[in-house]
């Protein structure tokens, strides 16, 4: 698997801690970027030795990209990789820049699925996030993408912004996408938004709030013909993120780009904004912890099968809590309840050994 990170939006959105650069008026950053991507991928295209299965631009706004940038990195992709056996390539995208042409050019280009920010059907919260769409722009895009061929689209959602979720609650989005990945919003140190509540300007709804949105959201989708496989994500069936999936599975996988991320099984590398590129190697700790994190943020949960032998007693000791409170259940896997996936990343935490 591959992943691609265009770092440029056309500006920042209050609560986004990604690397990003926003491009305001002239492209200059964007050739130049363009140059050094297609660069590192000729000097890492030794990198993947197993079949590519699935590409994923994220970002950023992978979107921002004119058709013929979009199709200088897929060109380079296909020369430098065998991309013969990809069943998914998606693109990340903000709605206000999918018309009908692009869209169609898109799939002419080989993607064929799409991950749009929606965020908000409320323009009210929408313009609080700094996002530059409207609901109905939202909308229309979802509609496009059907017309260009898509059959595979993905809608991101936040909540937790307001004491309601009306801006959610009625979504006729719901019948047009095939999945939803709804995640509760999340202060970030240095994002403009967490400086606003630092001072008072802006007061978040409280956790008791945000975990009555989180059921009201999992009863809605779910009768809305979605199935939960992870903490934030709901798909009809057959349509789960083949790439997200993997990376749960701690698949390795290339990442390229500034600030993009890769793993080979045993060492994680990341490419920082300046340059320079950072490289880890996980200690069996680090594995095992890794292990825990990934899987008890998925419905399947972790197989008992997976955990290291000299684990597994104390691994059974400490859930056993978990197991009477009904966060988890137990059979040949632990696997979290909807309620448990609430406090996945607590209870992995908990669960975690030193290294």
């Amino acid at each position: 698997m591959i992943y691609i990170h265009v770092p440029f939006c056309h500006r920042k959105c209050t609560y986004c801690a990604f690397y990003s650069k926003p491009v305001a008026g002239g492209r200059w950053p964007v050739a130049g970027y363009l140059e050094a991507l297609l660069k590192e991928m000729e000097e890492r295209k030794g990198e993947q030795d197993h079949p590519i299965k699935t590409v994923y631009f994220g970002g950023g706004t992978p979107s921002i990209l004119s058709i013929s940038e979009l199709e200088r990195i897929v060109d380079g992709l296909r020369r430098c990789f065998d991309l013969s056996q990809v069943e998914e390539m998606t693109l990340e995208a903000n709605p206000e820049d999918l018309n009908l042409d692009y869209l169609r050019s898109l799939r002419t280009l080989g993607f064929n699925r799409l991950s749009i920010g929606v965020q908000s059907l409320d323009d009210k919260v929408l313009r609080f996030l700094n996002r530059r769409h409207t609901a109905q722009q939202a909308l229309e895009a979802v509609e496009h993408a059907h017309r260009a061929g898509f059959d595979n689209i993905s809608v991101d959602l936040i909540y937790g912004i307001l004491d309601n979720i009306d801006n959610i609650e009625d979504l006729d989005i719901l019948e047009m996408v095939t999945h939803v990945s709804a995640y509760a919003l999340t202060l970030e140190p240095g994002t403009a938004l967490a400086v606003q509540v630092q001072q008072g300007r802006v007061v978040l709804p409280d956790e008791e709030e945000v975990v009555r949105q989180y059921h009201a959201l999992h009863m809605q989708f779910t009768e809305a013909g979605f199935v939960q496989y992870e903490v934030s994500n709901y798909a009809r069936p057959g349509f789960e993120s083949k790439h997200n999936s993997r990376y749960w599975d701690r698949t390795p996988y290339l990442g390229l780009g500034s600030g993009a991320h890769s793993f080979d099984g045993k060492k994680r590398q990341w490419n920082n904004p300046d340059g320079t590129v950072g490289e880890e190697t996980l200690s069996e700790a680090d594995a095992y912890n890794e292990l825990l994190m990934t899987s008890l943020r998925t419905v399947r949960g972790l197989p008992l099968a997976a955990v290291p032998e000299g684990q597994k007693e104390r691994l059974l000791r400490l859930v056993q809590p978990y197991i009477a409170c009904g966060w988890l259940t137990m059979n040949d896997t632990l696997a979290p309840t909807t309620e448990g996936l609430l406090h996945a990343d607590g209870m992995a935490a908990a669960l975690f050994v030193g290294s």
